[in-house]
């Protein structure tokens, strides 16, 4: 009964050093994208659960990793002067055209390709509000952009960027983008702001401090699951002598 006691704590304390290293792994990516355009911090969400030990044994408590929860609050806005460059204000994201499908970001840092389309920092074309890239001619210097999206120069309208809110099946992928499995609809009214690039929401300070706790907690559980360690040695040397 002892053994299989101090097994089971070592199989707890394991479990537990697992989940805490997948924690540090999801902090120390939010503090290197602290300063990344429209990043949104994410964290581990764990979940309880009860695993058998043995027939003649209680069930014992554990824990495991279930997924992340990301928050999607809006970061502070930073004046660029970037003619397309668009922070959204308020809830809705921009769309994006990759290899992979169509994603969702709030990493508004556009530019134009050499064929006129307007692009992200990573060649994906940035889709408008009924559907398809937004195309811009050559001859064309000085655009404006509405708060609605509306591209003009002077009084030529040239298409109106897409934002879009979703109420479910939003994942987080990595860096800035999202998919998105039940769909979504356009924002009847956006607040786009042009010149402007929303933060990263994560908080450095606040970011830091729980690393540091993380990492005592798991110091915590190393030095206990070598203690047990000692502990079933000690046993198994003391049981041969006898």
């Amino acid at each position: 009964m002892g053994n299989a006691l101090m097994s089971n704590a070592i199989y707890t304390a394991l479990t537990r050093q697992d989940g805490l290293l997948k924690e540090m792994q999801v902090v120390a990516n939010n503090i290197a994208n602290a300063s990344t355009t429209g990043f949104k911090s994410n964290h581990a969400v764990f979940v309880e659960h009860l695993a058998a030990v043995g027939q003649q044994s209680e069930s014992l408590s554990m824990g495991s990793l279930a997924g992340h929860n990301f928050d999607l609050s809006q970061g502070s806005l930073k004046y660029t002067g970037g003619q397309f460059d668009l922070a959204i204000q308020g809830q809705g994201f921009f769309v994006l055209d990759t290899p992979a499908g169509e994603r969702l970001t709030r990493a508004g840092a556009f530019q134009l390709s050499s064929d006129g389309n307007l692009i992200d920092a990573f060649g994906n074309r940035v889709m408008g509000a009924g559907g398809g890239a937004i195309t811009l001619p050559e001859e064309v210097a000085q655009i404006s952009i509405a708060p609605d999206g509306t591209i003009s120069a002077g009084e030529e309208i040239f298409g109106k960027i897409g934002v879009v809110i979703v109420e479910d099946g939003l994942q987080q992928e990595a860096g800035t983008m999202f998919k998105v499995s039940q769909g979504y609809q356009q924002v009847e009214e956006p607040n786009l702001l042009q010149g402007a690039l929303e933060q990263s929401n994560v908080s450095s300070i606040l970011e830091v401090s729980r690393l540091i706790e993380v990492q005592r907690a798991y110091e915590a559980g190393q030095t206990l699951i070598e203690k047990e360690d000692d502990r079933i040695n000690q046993l198994i040397k003391t049981i041969r002598q006898l």
